[in-house]
């Protein structure tokens, strides 16, 4: 097992392992100096100290230079600041060259030795004359990164159907795979209108309840199967998965009955227990 230190340079970014300083502990949220793909860079705890697995972690562990102090902080700000203004330069330099891209964000790394160009397009971009004007402006090395639509979501942030935050601008350190699948399992309607998200893909929280709604799938019959309950035979013709209830049509009564999931059973499983029962009674 190896102790390492759990590093965001986002709040809600993914999680990265570093080796920490020697004796010094570390709180949640506390920032942190490390050294980072060659670049130094200001990061945040996410989880003080952890043992972990050698085989789970990477070949290299790149070390906690130190816990930030209130110089870096302001150098962090003035970044920022530069940041925000390069950011206008860009915009003027893609349109000159007349690029169809759309640029998301621009960051510094804390030592300033690159700049990195987030932005999205709707296909590959040959940007190689606008990084050559971009790097004779700014003086430092210079890196364009074409992100997705999910992703341009949790840099922009917004607010949901739901009224809240995006899950992926506020906690979420990893995109979930997310299928229409689990629209169906869910019962919900798969108008694309309402179950995609700010991004235009399927929302990242039909992933939080799909096991308890495939679990219980499992557990109750499906739409149209027969079968039996204390009040005779009929058809599944609804179920409340959350509630596990299943709405069964009598063949003797046209009015629905709701029945808890253990009160029926399919058909085919009533007739092989009762055949069962039956010869075991004529074998004694």
């Amino acid at each position: 097992m190896v102790e390492v230190v759990g590093v965001r340079f986002k709040p809600a970014g993914r999680i990265y392992y570093f080796t920490p300083e020697k004796h010094r502990e570390y709180t949640y949220n506390q920032r942190v100096l490390v050294e980072s793909q060659k670049a130094k860079e200001l990061g945040i705890v996410a989880i003080p100290r952890k043992q972990v697995a050698k085989e789970d972690l990477p070949d290299e562990l790149n070390p906690i230079l130190q816990t930030a102090t209130s110089e870096h902080l302001k150098k962090e700000a003035k970044n920022r600041e530069d940041a925000a203004a390069a950011f206008s330069v860009a915009k003027e330099k893609i349109a000159a060259h007349k690029l169809e891209m759309k640029l998301i964000q621009v960051t510094y790394s804390f030592d300033r030795s690159k700049m990195v160009f987030t932005f999205t397009a709707e296909g590959r971009i040959d940007f190689r004359e606008l990084v050559k004007d971009l790097a004779s402006v700014f003086k430092t090395r210079i890196e364009l990164r074409q992100i997705g639509v999910r992703d341009e979501a949790k840099i922009l942030g917004g607010i949901g159907p739901c009224g809240r935050q995006l899950c992926c601008s506020t906690f979420l350190g990893d995109f979930m795979p997310v299928s229409i699948k689990m629209a169906k399992v869910q019962n919900l309607s798969l108008n694309p209108a309402k179950i995609s998200g700010l991004c235009g893909r399927l929302m990242c929280c039909l992933k939080y309840e799909n096991d308890v709604y495939e679990e219980a799938r499992k557990a109750l019959p499906d739409f149209g199967k027969m079968v039996v309950t204390p009040d005779g035979e009929g058809k599944v013709i609804g179920l409340n998965l959350i509630s596990r209830i299943v709405k069964v049509r009598l063949l003797h009564r046209e009015t629905p009955v709701d029945y808890d999931h253990e009160e029926v059973t399919l058909k085919t499983e009533a007739v092989a227990a009762s055949q069962g029962k039956a010869k075991r009674e004529k074998e004694e």
